[in-house]
């Protein structure tokens, strides 16, 4: 299995994820010509997509759907919620509606030898969620785009081998950054965006002895720093009062604009 950021951040959001025979993305925040960029880069192409999961239908997280539909017609995996939103996104152009594959009742679904695992999650969108998935050797999830997280999340995901995990702002920075006092609130409001130190300690809980490696992202341009985000990270796990220290893992920050590490689980 290998998880590969084309790009990750408040602006835009598209991960690859895949194997030999099974080819995803996760968000398609991102526009179709850097997409394919980034495809082109992982020796592949649109034509060898076998679905996108959309999480939500916020703007980078969808922001490329409608030009890439319009030229391969790749199955949309999404909540009904969800889909809604994205049918009311007037800027996204036309759809056809057989390309999308409502995820009733969150159930799990199979897509050649992956199983995708849809979690609801707390923000303010219509219906959104993650995904954890597996093939026959590996676990990971991509976690974005949650102001908190409860024990039944975290229960859900279980055991991972690798884990993406939001570490959308430093709290000090948004506070004395340019954004509007009701943005701010948005932000560090329970339906918001985790924080570093969040962010730190929802990893800890889902550490295991099986996890190869840890990456963030979804940082904010305006609000975080890679090095800021990856030292409380790093800082949090050392802190938590499991057997792991921040050092125990290699801890890779996803980039905002292009292409970041290819992460192999």
């Amino acid at each position: 299995m290998r998880i590969a950021p084309i790009a990750s951040g408040s602006s835009g959001n598209c991960i690859y994820v895949g194997d030999d025979n099974t080819h995803i993305l996760i968000d398609a925040g991102i526009s179709a010509k850097n997409i394919e960029e980034g495809l082109h880069s992982l020796d592949l192409s649109l034509d060898d997509i076998d679905a996108i999961l959309i999480t939500h239908e916020h703007s980078d997280h969808i922001k490329g759907l409608g030009v890439l539909e319009r030229k391969r017609e790749i199955p949309i995996y999404a909540s009904q919620g969800t889909i809604e939103g994205i049918l009311s996104t007037k800027s996204l152009g036309y759809f056809n509606r057989d390309c999308f594959k409502s995820l009733r009742n969150l159930s799990p679904f199979t897509i050649n030898d992956f199983t995708f695992n849809p979690h609801p999650v707390s923000h303010d969108a219509n219906e959104p969620v993650c995904f954890s998935f597996e093939n026959a050797h590996k676990r990971a999830a991509v976690v974005t785009d949650l102001g908190c997280y409860d024990d039944e999340l975290l229960k859900s995901l279980g055991k991972l081998d690798f884990i993406f995990a939001e570490a959308n702002h430093d709290v000090r920075m948004l506070q004395l950054g340019p954004y509007s006092y009701p943005l701010k609130r948005r932000i560090l409001s329970d339906r918001g965006h985790l924080s570093n130190e969040a962010s730190g300690r929802f990893i800890s809980k889902l550490l295991n002895d099986d996890i190869k490696s840890i990456m963030i992202g979804h940082l904010s341009d305006k609000n975080n720093l890679p090095d800021l985000a990856y030292e409380a990270v790093k800082v949090e796990i050392t802190m938590s009062d499991t057997k792991y220290d921040g050092l125990d893992f290699p801890i890779y920050v996803a980039k905002r604009n292009e292409m970041s590490k290819i992460v192999y689980c």
